[in-house]
């Protein structure tokens, strides 16, 4: 199928409107607007943050997810922690000490997508840079700052998933249909997503790619916002079970896998949620390509995959759907929302630096450092 030519990533920025937004910064009243992923897909509510509290509750209990997403509000986080330490805090190196209390209490709101951790260590580096480096002395002008940064990180957001985009349409230009996991969309990060993001630009370009969308248990982020978004941005798309998945690829049904990531590690390990590693297992058998789609903030270059905390949250999530108690009440549950996917079944990686192919260690580095 003929295609038009690739834009610009100026271009595309005119060109790209997305039609969800889950996260508004309103500067006026200094208020973060956070579009509620647990109501979706049947409402469209936006929880009004004004203070850091708000922000860890939003990201604790989910009502912001996906990790691109996630960094990107905890960075308006810490300018709503800024404003508060400003209304009682008048020393400005107290007020450091403030804002790394709050740092500490933002990054401890969810342990394994490593964009939080990245977005609040570049705040608070950037809040001692400009106290200590450039000799800021006025709280008022430290607040300003602060919240262009956020700024920048939400813009810049935006700008890579357009490149992930454009480098991801290059692998999936071929393709047909794809298969994602979980929400990697526009809701999981500026607008447009990382593992979604190649099917925006495929759209936008002309070219048609139907995606098969598993439900994604227990939290169900496939059938509840995936296919939400999808069905917003008029992309095809077919819901099935997560049970479905070996059978799905096993009838030649897709061309491509494509997920995105909450953390890669420098030796090629992805840490996505749970479920991932057995596509990329089935994939692999079938010799179907699979891709992770993530920005550089994804990437933790410093851990070990012994030492990553993967996150187990309420045993309730899997004994109910949608508060609806499905198996017995005291039933014993384990419940893990992220696996670990072993570099061996994956493709290549997709950033916006281009695509990075094994040998994972050396080329990571290389490509990153």
């Amino acid at each position: 199928m003929s295609v038009k030519s690739i834009p610009s990533i100026e271009e595309l920025k005119s060109i790209v409107k997305p039609k969800v937004r889950p996260l508004i910064w309103d500067s006026e009243k200094k208020i973060l607007k956070i579009l509620d992923q647990r109501l979706l897909p049947f409402r469209e509510y936006y929880f009004e943050a004004s203070n850091v509290e708000d922000v860890f509750k939003a990201i604790k209990e989910m009502y912001v997810r996906g990790a691109p997403a996630i960094g990107i509000c905890a960075a308006y986080g810490m300018v709503l922690a800024a404003y508060e330490g400003f209304r009682k805090i008048s020393d400005i190196e107290e007020f450091l000490k403030y804002l790394e209390k709050c740092a500490n209490y933002l990054i401890s709101a969810r342990p394994t997508a490593v964009n939080l951790e990245w977005a609040v260590k570049r705040m608070l580096n950037y809040a001692k840079k400009l106290i200590h480096d450039e000799g800021i002395k006025k709280i008022e002008e430290l607040l300003r700052e602060l919240e262009n940064e956020a700024n920048r990180i939400h813009e810049e957001e935006f700008e890579i998933e357009l490149k992930i985009g454009v480098y991801g349409f290059e692998k999936l230009k071929n393709c047909e249909s794809v298969m994602t996991q979980c929400n990697a969309g526009g809701l999981a990060g500026a607008g447009i997503g990382t593992a979604l993001a190649p099917v925006r630009i495929a759209k936008y370009l002309g070219h048609t790619i139907k995606v098969y969308v598993p439900e994604t248990r227990p939290w169900l982020q496939g059938a509840r916002l995936t296919v939400y978004e999808l069905h917003v941005e008029g992309i095809p798309y077919v819901l099935i079970s997560d049970t479905a998945v070996g059978y799905v690829m096993y009838r030649g049904l897709v061309d491509s896998v494509i997920v995105g990531a909450d953390r890669i590690l420098k030796d090629g390990h992805v840490i996505n949620k749970i479920g991932t590693f057995k596509q990329a297992v089935i994939a692999h058998e079938l010799g179907i390509p699979f891709y992770v789609a993530a920005p550089k903030s994804t990437f933790d270059l410093e851990r070990r995959i012994d030492e990553v905390i993967i996150e187990e949250r309420d045993p309730d999530e899997v004994r109910k759907v949608r508060d609806v108690l499905i198996t017995l009440p005291d039933a014993p549950v384990y419940n893990p929302v992220f696996d670990i996917t072993p570099p061996k079944y994956v493709t290549a990686i997709v950033t916006e630096y281009g695509v990075i192919y094994p040998p994972y260690e050396k080329n990571i580095l290389e490509i990153l450092r």
